[in-house]
């Protein structure tokens, strides 16, 4: 660091992104993305804005808010649309936290939650994991702090049902709880109906995984309009330009092609049932998914040897050094041609 950073953030880890290597090319089983394009509907409408560049966009996301509110069936006052949904956890805990209202989240989960808190100086408690990697919902209930529960979980998959996470929202009327559904789509249950009964309940979701738009970099926050505000007034406090016009454009053609955004999600899930009848075959450990990846273990290989003897096949996985699931890898669900690509690798390594 330079002699000017300051001090505040002295401690502060960044968060590490997967790798994105240009040396070669990969079979990039990583990042979460999704193996599919994104819909032609909003490529030929992303197409259309770019034309239009030197103009702002719209900081009211008008036409992305109502289409949105049309197909999730939510009013435009509790959505809110930031740069990728991270933006909206970033926000959530400016809006929410500070040195006396506290935050919670699992100590294994998406690893943005511990440096957002860190970077807004947000004292924070990690609750831990059972030992089948499983949330328990125990000591979520009654809670001191404000809460932030990955559901789906990440990087684990596996999803807490929603009659627990009602269960959580209620039991903490004074604080916030945050559901990020980045996975949801992919067999998860939405809490998002429930910000209609609840005015403590933020849902977050992104365009990045089921809708093919990780690249335009878009997410979504809904919620009761009284904490849609409180974050606006974040948004418009940092960045009121944060969706450019070609990714607002890209977004509604996502929302409206809905025949091509099942058909992923529908793709997505059925590779992802026959690599794990393989990966077990194998004699693999593969933890319940319904994210579009799996968490998995081998007895007879590290998680880091594992992942290293992939890279070295043109194969990236994404490998964890925290102790307790450093044996694991993440494999991100690929195209079939891809996962049978990844299966061969492992076969020959093993």
């Amino acid at each position: 660091m330079s002699r000017f950073f300051s001090s505040r953030y002295d401690a502060l880890s960044p968060y590490t992104p997967g790798e994105q290597p240009q040396d070669r090319r990969y079979i990039k089983l990583n990042t979460n993305e999704s193996p599919y394009p994104p819909s032609e509907l909003a490529v030929r409408m992303a197409q259309e804005e770019a034309e239009r560049m030197q103009l702002y966009s719209d900081p009211d996301c008008r036409s992305l808010t109502a289409e949105a509110a049309k197909i999730l069936g939510f009013s435009d006052r509790e959505l809110i649309f930031t740069n990728g949904s991270d933006d909206i956890l970033n926000f959530a805990f400016m809006a929410f936290c500070d040195e006396t209202h506290g935050a919670a989240f699992p100590d294994i989960t998406y690893g943005f939650y511990p440096v957002f808190a860190a970077l807004n100086r947000v004292p924070y408690r990690e609750i831990p994991l059972r030992e089948d990697f499983t949330i328990d919902p125990e000591p979520y209930f009654e809670a001191p702090e404000n809460l932030f529960i990955a559901n789906p979980n990440a990087p684990t998959g596996i999803a807490l049902p929603l009659p627990l996470i009602e269960e959580i929202v209620k039991s903490n009327p004074d604080r916030i709880v945050v559901v990020d559904e980045a996975y949801v789509d992919f067999g998860g249950e939405s809490a998002a109906p429930l910000v209609k009964k609840y005015d403590n309940l933020l849902v977050t979701r992104t365009f990045s995984k089921s809708r093919n738009l990780a690249g335009a970099r878009l997410g979504i926050g809904i919620a009761c309009p009284s904490l849609i505000r409180d974050l606006q007034t974040i948004r418009f406090s940092t960045n009121p330009y944060n969706i450019n016009r070609m990714t607002m454009a890209a977004g509604v053609g996502a929302l409206r092609d809905t025949a091509y955004f099942k058909e992923c999600v529908h793709r997505i899930t059925n590779t992802r049932e026959q690599t794990v009848r393989e990966l077990t075959a194998l004699g693999f450990t593969v933890l319940s998914s319904r994210t579009n990846f799996v968490f998995a273990k081998h007895p007879g290989i590290g998680g880091e040897e594992l992942y290293l003897r992939l890279k070295d096949l043109g194969i990236l996985v994404r490998h964890f050094t925290i102790p307790r699931i450093r044996d694991f890898n993440r494999i991100t669900i690929g195209s079939p041609e891809e996962m049978q690509a990844l299966v061969h690798a492992i076969k020959k390594i093993l």
